[in-house]
């Protein structure tokens, strides 16, 4: 029979401590460890913990996403990093799919030139970036304008993509956990961002180590849907075998040095 008193202590080291383990519990409050990995399958089937291999991990609100350009001074070397990372994993001749926000926009600056690439885009600031790569096929998707972020997003949007197929959708998102999958805070987008992965045969995400072990309030994808995350140096090993463990390649950019700020017009006279 579970504890109701003991989960909630459970509940207040894991807000302390950010995580515990099985046998730290088992230890502290003298039960077996059958019984501490109970009341932590417990909590974690309420969606207060995210159940990892050998204890669970807080799973924490994620704030309101500020503005893009509020965040494009935040992580800017991490996001950089994963750009560049992203850009590498793109091929001659691909159609590829690249989201908003500005680990995106990264990935655009820095997208390597080919002589064939189509580009379908729904972000006002990836679009001007790529406005100069003449090189590059760049389909703009309209739509709700939304101010925040400078992007497309709605029914008119979601027509679009419906016609639309991509070899790589990237995307970035406001929080991931395991328990929880992809989630954001802006609801209205939420089904164009659900339409934006299901176009793509293969689906990368972009997040540093400030996405992980987040929930936020809708859900846009289970973990099932994603092929790669891409993310920085600083995201716990243990976040990344979580991911692993879910089917998903996990890429860690090595953000040790400082790359040099793209503008994406660069690549027009290369």
């Amino acid at each position: 029979m579970v504890n109701g008193n003991r989960l909630n202590q459970i509940l207040n080291i894991i807000h302390q401590d950010k995580r515990v383990s099985i046998s730290e519990l088992s230890q502290r409050f003298n039960v077996s460890v059958a019984t501490a990995r109970r009341d932590l399958d417990t909590l974690a089937s309420e969606g207060k913990v995210q159940r990892v291999h050998g204890g669970a991990l807080l799973i924490e609100k994620a704030p309101p996403e500020p503005p893009i350009l509020q965040r494009s001074t935040v992580q800017i070397n991490e996001k950089a990093h994963i750009g560049e990372k992203a850009a590498s994993l793109i091929r001659e001749g691909e159609t590829i799919f690249l989201g908003s926000g500005t680990t995106v926009l990264e990935t655009a600056k820095r997208l390597p030139f080919f002589q064939s690439l189509t580009v379908i885009t729904n972000s006002l600031p990836v679009a001007n970036a790529l406005a100069n790569r003449r090189e590059i096929n760049l389909v703009i998707l309209g739509g709700i304008f939304r101010h925040s972020e400078y992007t497309a997003y709605g029914h008119f949007t979601e027509q679009s993509l419906a016609e639309l197929n991509a070899d790589k959708v990237i995307f970035g998102i406001r929080a991931i956990c395991s328990e929880h999958g992809l989630t954001n805070d802006f609801l209205p987008e939420v089904q164009t961002d659900r339409t934006i992965l299901k176009i793509g045969r293969e689906v990368i995400i972009l997040a540093d180590h400030t996405k992980f072990n987040l929930v936020s309030t809708a859900t846009v994808a289970p973990l099932s849907w994603v092929s790669k995350i891409i993310t920085d140096d600083q995201t716990p090993t243990q976040v990344i075998n979580e991911m692993v463990q879910h089917g998903i390649e996990v890429i860690v950019a090595d953000c040790s040095t400082i790359l040099p700020n793209r503008t994406g017009s660069e690549h027009a006279t290369e």
